[in-house]
């Protein structure tokens, strides 16, 4: 009997925990994690003076080469988690063929916007492969009182989702997570 591969997708605002929740959740499932920020920091290595604020030329190639890449692996009937912000408007497009193929989770990380701010005066601080991001743009605008958590708009396609609260560790914890991504019938099987 043939299983079809399971594409958890993790979603969420920038600094809601979603990078650190993929790695994870993929290392509990024995999977890839597949991280857009990643591809693209990949890319920006490539591009001298790249600028990620405004119109950056790069996010276009980052979101062919993710889903390319997702899409490869899913057709292969491999189950992958994969991380991006995957706001309704830009990512629905890319995700709804490959339901083809596989069962998606959506599960959408959230923790509160001071927590967010905290999270990205930290790694601008401390991290000098966020060449990609515009971390410091972004948060000129939450000290500027610019930023507006509300305007994330979660992907609209009929798949299962679940919320996860990234403040203190996750709630619901990783177990439910996992349980969740395998479905019904799964967890035993892996």
């Amino acid at each position: 009997m043939h299983i079809r591969p399971t594409l958890a997708v993790i979603s969420g605002q920038p600094a809601s925990g979603k990078t650190t929740l993929a790695r994870a959740l993929a290392q509990h499932l024995g999977c890839r994690a597949i991280l857009r920020d990643e591809i693209k920091q990949g890319m920006v290595m490539n591009h001298p003076g790249h600028d990620p604020d405004g119109d950056d030329p790069l996010n276009l190639p980052a979101l062919e080469a993710f889903f390319a890449t997702i899409a490869v692996l899913v057709r292969a009937g491999t189950t992958v988690v994969a991380e991006a912000a995957f706001q309704d408007r830009l990512w629905r497009p890319g995700l709804e063929p490959l339901t083809e193929f596989a069962d998606l989770r959506v599960i959408r990380c959230t923790t509160p916007t001071p927590t967010i701010a905290r999270r990205i005066t930290d790694r601008v601080q401390s991290d000098s492969h966020r060449a990609a991001h515009g971390d410091r743009a972004l948060l000129a605008d939450m000290e500027a009182g610019t930023y507006d958590p509300d305007r994330f708009v979660p992907i609209s396609l009929r798949a299962p989702s679940l919320l996860v609260d990234t403040s203190d560790g996750y709630a619901p914890g990783m177990a439910e997570i996992r349980r969740f991504v395998l479905g019904p019938g799964r967890e035993a099987a892996s």
